[in-house]
């Protein structure tokens, strides 16, 4: 059967468990890399912290001010998972029930208010955070590995602004076509836009993976045909969107 939600999307990634689904190749010589389980893993104590902390679900809007990063699909997969929505829209007017964020400095008066660390082996985030604000480099881990319990996915509801969730999955495809089963490379972006977000999730939804490249590792990439090469034969990518 296909995939029609998030949870069955999830369920799919883990049929081979250590096959990789997310790699990320990141400023400085960063290099992370998620298997199916591992993504699993993380969406999963995401989704409970997002449960238990705010009561997620459907009707939720999650504004998620992070920029092309693979923690940002992370938190994109949670919010689903619980029913919510993922707001990632340019207007800082749009009401919202939560705010996740790279950059307090620029929510100090958001209340609740998520902070992401973005470096892989952040256990805290680095600087100040305003009042009352969770820091999800400490506070993810606590969480259980496995789902306890998530809100129903009602297909009706919104997942990203004018998408609904039993249209999401379609939406993503429909937005991004791209070979079944495939290993594309993509730019992370500079932007803190879904259009990553989105093409990620129609790769994985078609059982595929991504290998992200930052902005500036994309750049870098794009100048340097050999190093391109390179990094195309070892990551076995089929499909090359740098541009």
């Amino acid at each position: 059967m296909p995939a029609t939600t998030t949870s069955d999307l999830l369920h799919l990634l883990t049929r081979e468990p250590g096959r990789p689904r997310i790699t990320w190749y990141g400023d400085g010589g960063e290099r992370v890399e998620l298997s199916g389980a591992v993504l699993e893993n993380w969406v999963s104590k995401t989704t409970n912290l997002l449960v238990e902390e705010f009561d997620a679900g459907p009707g939720t809007r999650v504004r998620l001010d992070l920029p092309g990063h693979w923690r940002t699909l992370v938190w994109a997969l949670a919010t689903w998972r619980t029913g919510a929505e993922v707001v990632m829209t340019d207007r800082d007017d749009e009401p919202v029930d939560l705010v996740v964020s790279d950059r307090p400095d620029r929510w100090p008066s958001a209340d609740p208010l998520v902070v992401v660390a973005l470096p892989a082996l952040a256990r805290s985030f680095p600087g100040a955070l305003p009042p009352r604000a969770i820091d999800a480099a400490a506070a993810v881990m606590t969480y259980g590995d496995v789902v306890g319990w998530a809100p129903a996915t009602e297909a009706g509801a919104s997942a990203l602004p004018g998408v609904a969730h039993g249209a999401l999955l379609a939406h993503a495809q429909s937005a991004f076509p791209a070979d079944a089963g495939g290993r594309v490379l993509l730019d992370a972006g500079a932007d803190r836009s879904a259009d990553v977000v989105v093409r990620a999730l129609a790769t994985l939804s078609r059982d595929g993976s991504v290998v992200l490249a930052s902005a500036a590792v994309a750049e870098e990439l794009r100048n340097d045909e050999a190093r391109r090469a390179r990094l195309v034969g070892s990551e076995r990518i089929t499909d090359d969107q740098l541009g």
